[in-house]
């Protein structure tokens, strides 16, 4: 007989239970007490250093007489101004995802023979083992694209022969073709939910030799397999301005922590996926997304700001949209005057929103990003400077490219996956030691107490 239970459901003794869990809350003061750095942060929100790393730097802030002050911020891949990496290939008119994962991976810009073999690398390596989208993905679809995502990850590893070999040349292997093969992952994974849970048609392109990771994406997620130059070449922009952020963004530490242990390649990208897939990190893209589909739905005039911002202050009071009190996309955890990948993404923004007739909805997103940071410093007195992240315009770039809301982190994904690998390789290098940071247990000293006297 089939059981009848709902292993879903939260049942009045599991909600007894939970209830109990409170005695797990430590008070705030303690963390003073004990001059703990709570998140690993200092008192004023800067991360503790906790490694050193050649791969990335994020800046914010400057010395001005021995005192700390805000900048605009500044990102840089193994020593290189983001801004000139951008301006480098866009003068060019060429893609630079491919040259930027070079770059990471092995701290030089390759010269144009060298970017030739190493996209001829990729090229190959952008396939699935036989059955493998059958077995794997068409048939077990699934509506959450990041779970998908790190399940067919962990599954590459029963097709690779040396899974657990962590010397350097296996492990840079294994990296690359997860570099090549994540966009085929996400995009199958989003073809097969669309089909078998909506009831669409199927469609499966294999990637094309001659494409690059950009351009495949769009070919292989397109019925039609069409899509014009500039929309690739923001879409590219997009991958290089999110490849990777510095080792102490989560999902990066997360694949550093994991790697320290010795783990396989696998088990440390899935680790890594399932920290971006967060709200508070990769999923506030999607956060965004939502919350501006809320705002288009809740004021009648876009171009009225006062009716604009007078919504704001209901999202920040917890009175509109979900309730968190959070504009999602404005404020980041390092940058305070301004994000530089918002402030390169914005101006290919502008021109896509014209390209694509949506002027209104831009000029709405702008209204946000002007507006949005002096409310939260009025309403939560922050002297701190907010500006919008990129996670704040990446979403509305994937809207206008016509990619589902499902993928809009799995792309993120598709583009960090070259700073995942670049940190994975520097923690195997250089680490001899597993990272364990401590924590010092509140608890009082208790007797124990036989169960008959209880």
């Amino acid at each position: 007989m089939a059981s009848t239970i709902n292993y879903s459901e939260v049942t009045p003794k599991i909600k007894y239970l939970a209830e109990m869990c409170s005695s797990s809350i430590i008070p705030a003061e303690l963390y003073s007490e004990f001059k703990v750095n709570r998140g690993l942060r200092d008192i004023k929100g800067n991360g503790v250093l906790t490694g050193l790393t050649n791969i990335a730097q994020v800046t914010a802030k400057k010395m001005v007489d021995e005192v700390e002050m805000p900048m605009e911020g500044k990102l840089y891949y193994h020593g290189i101004d983001i801004e000139d990496i951008v301006s480098g290939f866009v003068k060019e008119k060429r893609f630079g995802y491919e040259e930027t994962v070079y770059l990471l991976l092995f701290g030089s810009l390759p010269n144009a023979q060298e970017l030739n073999d190493f996209n001829a690398i990729l090229s190959e390596y952008r396939s699935l083992p036989p059955k493998f989208t059958r077995d794997f993905i068409l048939k077990a679809p699934s509506s959450d694209m990041m779970n998908a995502l790190a399940r067919s990850v962990l599954m590459l590893y029963y097709y690779d022969n040396n899974p657990e070999d962590n010397s350097i040349p296996n492990v840079l292997r294994q990296c690359l073709q997860l570099v090549a093969r994540l966009p085929m992952l996400a995009v199958y994974g989003y073809h097969a939910y669309n089909h078998y849970e909506k009831d669409n048609s199927l469609i499966i392109h294999q990637p094309s030799p001659s494409l690059s990771t950009a351009e495949n994406v769009l070919h292989m997620l397109r019925s039609d397999q069409r899509f014009s130059d500039f929309e690739a070449r923001i879409f590219d922009l997009a991958l290089v301005l999110h490849a990777e952020h510095g080792g102490g963004n989560n999902s990066t530490f997360t694949v550093r922590v994991v790697s320290s242990s010795g783990t396989d390649t696998y088990s440390a990208i899935a680790a890594g996926l399932g920290s971006l897939k967060g709200i508070k990190h990769g999923g506030a893209n999607i956060m965004v997304a939502k919350m501006m589909q809320n705002i288009k739905q809740n004021v009648k005039n876009w171009d009225d700001e006062d009716e604009v911002a007078a919504y704001l202050k209901k999202i920040l009071r917890k009175d509109a949209f979900d309730r968190a009190g959070l504009i999602y996309g404005i404020g980041h955890a390092i940058y305070s005057l301004s994000d530089p990948r918002a402030k390169i993404f914005e101006t290919f923004v502008k021109k896509l929103s014209s390209i694509k007739n949506r002027e209104p909805e831009y000029r709405l997103y702008s209204s946000v990003a002007r507006l949005a940071p002096k409310i939260i410093q009025e309403e939560r007195k922050m002297y701190k400077g907010v500006s919008a992240n990129i996670d704040f315009y990446s979403g509305f770039v994937y809207q206008m490219l016509g990619l589902p809301i499902e993928l809009i982190t799995p792309i993120f994904a598709i583009s960090r996956i070259a700073g995942w690998s670049a940190h994975r390789i520097e923690e195997l290098v250089n680490s001899s030691k597993i990272v364990r940071p401590a924590y010092n247990c509140v608890a009082e000293r208790r007797k124990y107490i036989p169960l008959v006297e209880r």
